[in-house]
């Protein structure tokens, strides 16, 4: 099976687990890390491209798991985390992450959260050395072994 074969159904897996752990799945901190997890993924590399920008939000709001919240409010903390990064990227980096830690006091939420930077970062096919490495920080600020996630 070629890689770009092997992304694409580990990113299908992910969010059909996450489908299954839906109206698990509502609380604001769940809300909160998924979309500076969404934000971090999206500026992997130090840069956010305006298009990748518009296909990060589009995927947050097709996301089945992420209807439970208003798209507005999603919309908003989105921007709010990608602004953090925008900024500046390292500084930014530590307030994302201490966003994303707040999901660690449920591990079905820290997981899901794992898997939907996972989803993101391999929905355009190509889960890059950068995005992973994001998502393995991530791991460490949930408490969660990487190797859990291939990460």
């Amino acid at each position: 099976m070629a890689l770009w074969d092997r992304i694409k159904d580990s990113a299908s897996q992910m969010q059909n687990q996450l489908v299954a752990k839906k109206n698990d799945l509502k609380s604001g901190a769940f809300r909160d890390a998924s979309m500076a997890m969404c934000a971090l993924v999206a500026a992997a590399d130090g840069k956010i491209d305006p298009s990748e920008r518009q296909r990060v939000a589009q995927l947050i709001f097709s996301n089945e798991v992420l209807q439970n919240f208003p798209a507005d409010d999603l919309r908003r903390r989105f921007e709010e985390n990608l602004d953090k990064l925008t900024a500046d990227f390292d500084f930014g980096k530590v307030g994302v992450l201490q966003e994303i830690a707040k999901a660690k006091k449920k591990p079905a939420e820290a997981r899901a959260v794992i898997q939907i930077g996972i989803v993101i970062g391999g929905a355009d096919g190509d889960f890059d050395a950068t995005e992973r490495a994001v998502v393995r920080e991530a791991c460490f600020a949930l408490g969660l072994p990487p190797h859990e996630f291939d990460l």
